[in-house]
């Protein structure tokens, strides 16, 4: 069995990919309420700021910073998890290992993370998430998508409304088959 190894960095800033365990599941944006509520509970528990954060039908992604003086992102992703499933009543582990390990499977085991490294770093996963929408063809620009914190950043005036939403290109966590079908902009829209 491999052990992932994480780093141990009080305060760093963190992007994550989460997944669904089933892909093409639409639970996380059908449920966001609940997903929210999960999210602030933990984070009124053991805080975190929250940079970026956009939720898509099956998996999601974050930009943390923790606390000077804390590095348990993994705590805080387990906290999560366990609330959601448990608020949606998904208790029933979906094998043998789930069941020895006291999961349910709701979701992949693992989660994707990546400590950010420098502004230009930051820039790049920030871009990522926003448009990330776009690139699944949920919309056509990444200001229509109502769950992401791009909306936040609009609001705020920090980022224009028009803003194009180009993704960088390179490896952010997700499988290949989080693409969705061709034709997905004319069923969401």
């Amino acid at each position: 069995m491999s052990r992932v190894i994480r780093p141990h960095i009080p305060g760093a800033t963190i992007f994550f990919t989460v997944c669904l365990a089933r892909s093409g599941a639409d639970t996380l944006i059908a449920e966001i309420t609940t997903l929210r509520r999960v999210v602030a509970d933990v984070r009124t528990a053991r805080p975190f700021a929250i940079r970026a954060f956009v939720v898509l039908p099956d998996h999601l992604h974050a930009i943390w910073t923790l606390p000077e003086d804390d590095c348990d992102y993994s705590g805080r992703w387990r906290a999560i998890k366990a609330g959601f499933s448990r608020a949606l009543g998904f208790c029933a582990p979906q094998g043998k290992s789930q069941s020895l390990k006291g999961e349910s499977g709701l979701w992949q085991r693992r989660f994707w993370d990546h400590r950010i490294y420098s502004p230009a770093d930051l820039d790049g996963h920030l871009r990522y998430c926003w448009s990330d929408p776009v690139r699944h063809g949920l919309v056509r620009r990444a200001a229509d998508w109502p769950f992401s914190s791009l909306q936040r950043e609009i609001a705020a005036g920090y980022i224009p409304a028009d803003w194009p939403g180009h993704a960088p290109h390179g490896r952010f966590g997700e499988r290949p088959s989080l693409a969705m079908a061709p034709g997905m902009i004319a069923r969401a829209a």
